[in-house]
């Protein structure tokens, strides 16, 4: 027995009735049985994994935006702002450039791209991201703020949304008393928000399962017979990231390690089966909260995670040029040796920071740099070789960005001496929701009381 919101005592959820957890792992495997037995019925259902993205995408902005506004204003973080994003892009740079070079390493022990021949491909890649471009350093910086908020929330531009949201909170901060309606507006929004959110996960299953049957339906698993050295590869790379680096990381920082993998479990197969880090991130943020992040640093962190921390996606950079540049080998007879590897390593760093809310950003980066280190000609052939189990790939590697901010929160909340070790111990059982229920987080004692 546990309580619901209104204090009065609430059965836990029925054996027969699984976690969400359990329910997002059935959708998979459903999912792909579905679109491996029957792929037609893959693209018949693609249509619930739309309804599901559009609805968490209508989440995103009113919840990042209030987040934020609540965490800054109202906790009176102000001054802490510009310190916590110094602490966050250091802690950024050092995680991304450790995933470049695991990448680096892995690639060349196990030479995917040995063998394999760039012959054209009846894949316009130039054309399929022909809009598209990485962004300068300059580029970058007159991106992050926005001419039009609305604009930036229609696009669900993250970045510029937080941006906004912290200049917005200082103004609203400066005015002291007159303020405080507006701060009060906010706490309420963001707690409807993490409610909504809860609504949402329900359909989150359906979501996922359409998802599975179309890539299993579409791809099948004759995109792996080729391509399949590359694909084990960088999985075996992400294994090894995640023990190496983030096991480490979170031996530093002393973040507890089971409660950490129960909380991010959820959010990690959504991003996993729906390859959106988008889809994610309200689930994220939520438990990230529950798990004992102040809110200001879960509203600054997570969503400036998704431009300057995609530990996944950098892995995956340096593991796909270094692929395309062994396949070249056998057509211009050029190896690339270490230094020249290195110097594309360099380049990656910066080229990689500029793509935020590009579409096809990882393959947009990928083809700019290869067309600098490579022949010309060869660097859209090997980027279309890639393309054809690209989502396969993308699935681990937004899986791994979604658990590098969820841990880039735990880092500089401990870096600023403000993480809760009492909401981390008590996280997932019936003394949490006791807890929610005393601090008056009501969204967060009903989503414990559900077993979620």
């Amino acid at each position: 027995m546990t309580a619901n919101v209104s204090g009065t005592p609430r059965r836990l959820r029925p054996w027969y009735y699984p976690s969400l957890t359990v329910q997002i792992m059935i959708g998979l495997i459903v999912g792909g049985v579905i679109g491996w037995l029957r792929p037609e019925w893959g693209n018949a259902v693609y249509f619930l994994r739309d309804i599901f993205i559009n609805l968490i995408k209508s989440i995103i902005a009113p919840l990042v935006f209030s987040t934020v506004v609540v965490g800054i204003a109202g906790a009176g973080a102000l001054r802490k702002v510009g310190r916590m994003g110094i602490k966050a892009l250091i802690y950024f740079e050092i995680v991304t450039t450790a995933a470049l070079f695991i990448g680096l390493a892995v690639v060349n022990f196990t030479k995917p791209g040995v063998g394999v021949t760039l012959a054209p491909s009846n894949i316009d890649i130039t054309k399929t991201i022909a809009q598209s471009h990485p962004r300068t350093l300059i580029e970058t910086l007159v991106h992050v703020f926005p001419s039009s908020v609305i604009e930036s929330m229609v696009h669900g531009d993250v970045l510029q949304i937080v941006v906004f949201a912290v200049l917005f909170a200082m103004a609203v901060s400066a005015i002291g008393e007159k303020g405080k309606p507006i701060i009060r507006a906010m706490e309420s929004l963001s707690q409807v928000m993490f409610k909504f959110t809860n609504y949402v996960m329900m359909f989150a299953p359906f979501g996922v399962g359409a998802a599975m049957a179309h890539t299993i339906g579409t791809q099948g698993l004759r995109v792996l017979v080729n391509l399949g050295n590359l694909v084990l590869s960088l999985y075996l790379a992400l294994i090894i990231f995640i023990v190496l680096i983030f096991g480490l990381v979170i031996f530093i920082v002393r973040a507890p390690l089971r409660q950490f993998v129960r909380a991010v479990r959820e959010p990690a197969a959504l991003a996993f089966a729906t390859t959106s880090s988008e889809s994610a991130l309200p689930k994220a943020m939520q438990v990230m909260e529950r798990i004992g992040v102040p809110k200001h640093i879960v509203g600054f962190v997570m969503p400036s995670g998704y431009s300057f921390n995609l530990d996944g996606s950098t892995l995956y950079l340096a593991m796909a040029s270094v692929f395309v540049a062994q396949a070249a080998e056998a057509t211009t007879g050029q190896h690339m040796g270490w230094d020249r590897q290195i110097m594309m390593m360099l380049a990656l760093m910066i080229t990689s920071k500029g793509v935020a809310a590009v579409p096809r950003a990882s393959l947009v980066v990928l083809l700019a740099t290869l067309n600098s280190f490579l022949p010309a000609g060869l660097g859209p052939i090997g980027v279309a070789v890639i393309f054809g189990v690209d989502e396969l790939m993308d699935m681990g590697r937004t899986c791994v960005n979604l658990i590098g901010n969820c841990l880039a929160t735990i880092v500089v909340a401990r870096w600023e001496g403000e993480f809760d070790d009492e909401r981390a111990r008590v996280f997932g059982t019936t003394a949490e929701a006791e807890l929610d229920l005393k601090s008056g987080d009501l969204a967060f004692a009903d989503a414990v009381a559900q077993g979620d």
